[in-house]
């Protein structure tokens, strides 16, 4: 395989990545999409060039957007208040529609095609089009459409996994009676991870990691140290339920979590294949 001929000339070099190429491969890897890498062009280029290396590199790729910025902007368009509960988007029927529209009608598709653009093999997975992820009810009355992921279809992802296929996934649910869900990205993420083992969960972030209290970056956590930083209050707002999502998924068997900067081009294969890393990496 010529990897020279894919390989981004603004990403880790080679030489370098060679040490760790064979570390991953065929292994499972899932990555989250979201905050400012998404409206930021040359990022989301850099993002779909590497999920598209990715496969080429046999590692078998999963890839889970978010898209609160778009949704803010439509919401605030149609004067629809944003209200958030420890971090998570109050959604009643009428945002449910904001959220369903902008997902699957635009990040999704547009996303797919980036990744296909740089020569990998991607597909939708839509909670309207192949529906995997499975909700028993609403978390909190209070959030209104707000589901936890209970049960993922994994049949559905394998068998994508055996064609060389990377699933863009939307992180919406469906309960038994077809009404649809919003869903925290991370936790999505987080909750595939666990269910097809996967080595990896990167989530992308628009921060350089987890910081102690002095600002300064942490780069490696255990699950235990990440609960003290959110008890002593070190860590707040949208970080934590981020925390909460790494500390559950290593306890359910993935090997490692990182929370990546994703302002940083290219920061899934800085972390993924130097020595620098690209954000902090929690382990058990």
């Amino acid at each position: 395989m010529d990897i020279k001929s894919f390989w981004p000339e603004l990403g880790p070099s080679l030489e370098e990545a060679s040490v760790y190429l064979n570390k991953y491969k065929n292994k499972k890897i899932v990555l989250k999409y979201g905050g400012q890498v998404m409206s930021d062009q040359s990022l989301s280029k850099a993002f779909a060039q590497d999920a598209a290396i990715l496969r080429k590199l046999d590692i078998d790729v999963t890839v889970i957007h978010g898209g609160g910025p778009q949704i803010k902007t439509k919401l605030d368009a149609q004067n629809l208040e944003s209200k958030f509960i420890s971090g998570l988007r109050v959604t009643d029927k009428n945002v449910i529609k904001v959220v369903e529209d902008v997902l699957l009608n635009e990040i999704n598709p547009d996303l797919r095609d980036a990744i296909n653009h740089y020569g990998g093999k991607a597909e939708s997975v839509t909670v309207r089009k192949n529906n995997i992820i499975h909700i028993d009810k609403a978390i909190d009355e209070q959030l209104g459409f707000v589901g936890e992921p209970k049960k993922i279809d994994i049949k559905i992802l394998n068998n994508l996994f055996k064609e060389k296929i990377i699933p863009v996934i939307a992180p919406m649910g469906m309960d038994a009676k077809g009404q649809v869900y919003n869903i925290n990205a991370d936790t999505t993420a987080g909750t595939i991870a666990n269910q097809i083992k996967a080595e990896r969960l990167l989530l992308m972030t628009d921060v350089p990691g987890v910081n102690d209290k002095q600002g300064n970056l942490i780069s490696q956590l255990s699950t235990q140290q990440a609960l003290d930083l959110i008890n002593d209050g070190t860590i707040t707002g949208g970080m934590i339920p981020k925390i909460k999502t790494c500390i559950s998924a290593i306890e359910s068997g993935v090997n490692g979590v990182v929370i990546i900067d994703g302002r940083k081009s290219h920061a899934v294969l800085f972390e993924l294949f130097s020595n620098l890393g690209a954000g902090t990496l929690i382990v058990k």
